[in-house]
């Protein structure tokens, strides 16, 4: 059977299961807490080491990362105190709820997020877990700690940005009214 050219998938662009690949993110859990307690400097996308149990924990939406945090040992890097939980239908072969998790990235992303962290002021977060192309990804930044006052300052706009946005929807509800 004749299939065009223009109709036929391009090599490479289907996952191992041959469903073809969207690039979509299945979102499992989100460090908000991050975002506020840290000036995000530059994010990057790792690929995280994990069990069979702990992969169908995750897949269930069940994790947290407001404890966790990076670290760089011996030119790796490592997701400390993420909590997956225990899987429920595990038997005795379940992870262990908060070890410690290898991340892989590029030789190069390593060395520079070592660098930078050696910095004082500066840490690696994790941001998100969540699922693409049906590998677990972590989204970890490179970030600096803020001031007390520079979080005042964030929630202050965040909520001034919110009460103009109101008000232009409220004036655009009033117009459209007359």
């Amino acid at each position: 059977m004749y299939v065009p050219k223009e109709s036929q998938q391009k090599q490479g662009s289907q996952g191992a299961s041959g469903r073809p690949r969207d690039g979509k993110r299945k979102m499992v859990a989100q460090n908000k807490k991050a975002r506020h307690d840290y000036a995000i400097i530059d994010t990057y996308e790792a690929g995280l080491v994990l069990t069979g149990t702990e992969v169908k924990s995750l897949r269930q939406g069940r994790a947290s990362l407001a404890d966790g945090f990076v670290q760089i040992d011996g030119g790796e890097a490592w997701l400390h105190n993420a909590h997956i939980p225990e899987y429920s239908q595990g038997t005795w072969t379940n992870h262990t709820v908060r070890r410690k998790r290898k991340l892989l990235l590029h030789r190069e992303e390593i060395d520079k997020l070592a660098s930078k962290s050696e910095e004082t002021g500066h840490t690696i977060v994790p941001l998100a877990l969540y699922f693409k192309d049906g590998r677990a990804k972590a989204e970890i930044a490179l970030a600096r700690g803020k001031k007390e006052y520079d979080k005042r300052q964030t929630l202050r706009e965040k909520q001034d940005r919110r009460e103009s946005d109101r008000a232009i929807a409220a004036a655009k509800r009033r117009q459209r009214g007359q």
